[in-house]
């Protein structure tokens, strides 16, 4: 029975280990970034995503010829210069934005999560990754 179960324990870690090892390996290109991604997960809060975004998720749109970003946080619309290479990628600049009464606390979570990534990785290009340092805390699926 000992045995039986230190094995399962070898089995699951190194199960594990592939996983993570997997993340590690996605693709970080800029020329990847470009198009339009739709917030599918974000980390952190105790509320279900889809009660913090009910009616629309939130998007970004990454325009690399002209180095911006533009979106919606599932209520505003934003936009702002780019800060990213093919590794890293920054939203501390100051973001234009509407400034219409939103309920709920998505767009908040949102913008709050933004300036915590530091880092992206893209895989199979259609998933795309934001990280606080190896920690991922947003995932965006490509939808253009």
């Amino acid at each position: 029975m000992r045995r039986t179960t230190l094995i399962m324990f070898a089995i699951v870690t190194l199960s594990s280990c592939n996983a993570l090892k997997n993340t590690v390996e996605a693709s970080s290109d800029l020329s990847k970034l470009g198009g339009t991604w739709e917030l599918n997960y974000i980390s952190g809060p105790r509320i279900a995503f889809n009660g913090l975004y009910p009616g629309q998720k939130p998007k970004l749109l990454f325009n690399l010829s002209e180095k911006r970003v533009s979106g919606n946080s599932s209520c505003n619309s934003f936009s702002g210069k780019l800060l990213a290479d093919d590794t890293s990628i920054n939203f501390n600049e100051p973001l234009a934005a509407t400034k219409m009464a939103c309920p709920g606390e998505g767009e908040a979570v949102f913008f709050e999560m933004l300036k915590k990534v530091n880092k992206y990785a893209i895989s199979g290009d259609t998933t795309l990754n934001f990280m606080m340092g190896d920690i991922a805390i947003m995932r965006f699926r490509k939808i253009e």
